[in-house]
């Protein structure tokens, strides 16, 4: 997808008592380029040949929303992430992942120094705890665009995603909150340069876990999609 890592990769941990963790390859790319887009095949089973923004959307169903009965601790989180024995749950993972300056890890993955570059705001956070780690869809617009109902494993298997990029992001809290549980009709991120991002990452995530769109979100996307003409996606279906 258009954070262009098909899987996370840690960055190396400065550490006082954890050992490293495991990091996958990461490969990096623009808004305007995606994993396969040199090839332009499809790759592995599930995943995509890179997808002009306005065709990603157009695969999207379209569909009223549904909040009746959302409560957010149907979708368990966070759990103990990649590594059951770091000590670091999901959440701690991903800050640790996006870092820009790794972290110094010390016993419970308590963090202490380190920076991170806030997509949304494009704000450079030095301090771990003034960061969120945002559900790019957020769960309740989740259980508003789940088509069937989901089980409680599917639930937690979104929430606490990281074999893709893009369902799991760190920023800063103040832009977290204020996005909320919006969707791309009622907040975009304040800083502009990211909208053609945003916007793909958001309809490459919702084609990834197979959700909805309803109307006023379809038009707001395909809105960006107009001044994103070079932005492609590129998801993997979830399991």
């Amino acid at each position: 997808m258009i954070k262009n890592l098909m899987f996370r990769g840690l960055p190396a941990l400065a550490l006082c008592a954890l050992p490293i963790l495991a990091a996958p390859t990461a490969h990096s790319a623009t808004a305007e380029t995606a994993p396969l887009a040199a090839t332009g095949v499809t790759g592995p089973a599930g995943v995509r040949a890179p997808l002009p923004l306005f065709e990603a959307i157009d695969r999207l169903p379209v569909a009223a929303e549904h909040r009746d009965g959302y409560k957010r601790d149907l979708y368990k989180h966070w759990n103990r992430g990649l590594n059951a024995t770091d000590g670091c749950d999901t959440r701690k993972e991903v800050i640790l992942a996006e870092a820009v300056t790794a972290p110094q890890v010390a016993a419970g993955c308590k963090l202490t120094s380190g920076s991170w570059l806030s997509a949304y705001d494009n704000v450079v956070v030095s301090d771990a705890a003034r960061l969120d780690v945002d559900h790019f869809v957020p769960l309740a617009e989740v259980y508003d665009s789940e088509r069937a109902p989901w089980s409680a494993a599917r639930r937690e298997a979104y929430a606490n995603d990281q074999a893709s990029p893009d369902t799991l992001i760190a920023v800063s809290a103040a832009s977290n909150r204020s996005k909320a549980d919006k969707d791309p009709a009622e907040w975009l991120p304040s800083d502009d340069s990211y909208h053609c991002t945003y916007a793909a990452s958001w309809v490459g995530t919702k084609l990834r876990w197979d959700l909805a769109v309803d109307e006023s979100e379809r038009h707001a996307l395909l809105g960006l999609a107009e001044d994103c003409p070079a932005t492609t996606v590129v998801y993997e279906s979830a399991p």
